[in-house]
């Protein structure tokens, strides 16, 4: 939601593109999660999910950058979101890594 509210502020000429874009790709990464986490009977599902998950988290971390050098953001938006999302992806780095402790069993 913080990606929604910040990008509030973009102009209207960014309304079907970088303003489109990382609202799509924010709402994505947890779509995803959601989805990963429906699926933790399955390694390979879940891994997958979570696998494009940190693609979309890196996909928005990548709007915010172009957000702050086109002047939409400024630069302690720019550094307290990228420090968000660099969390996210460390956490979800390690889910990938070690998948175990999420997955229930096959029954």
């Amino acid at each position: 939601m913080l990606v929604y509210q910040i990008s509030k502020k973009f102009p209207a000429e960014e309304k079907f593109a970088l303003t489109s874009q990382i609202r799509r790709s924010s709402r994505s990464m947890c779509l995803n999660l959601r989805e990963a986490w429906a699926k933790r009977r399955y390694e390979a599902h879940f891994i997958s999910k979570l696998t494009d998950c940190d693609g979309e988290n890196n996909e928005t971390d990548s709007s915010l950058d172009f957000a702050f050098d086109c002047g939409y953001i400024n630069k302690t938006e720019h550094i307290e979101m990228s420090k968000l999302y660099e969390e996210i992806g460390k956490m979800l780095g390690s889910m990938i890594k070690e998948p175990g402790s999420f997955l229930t069993s096959v029954r």
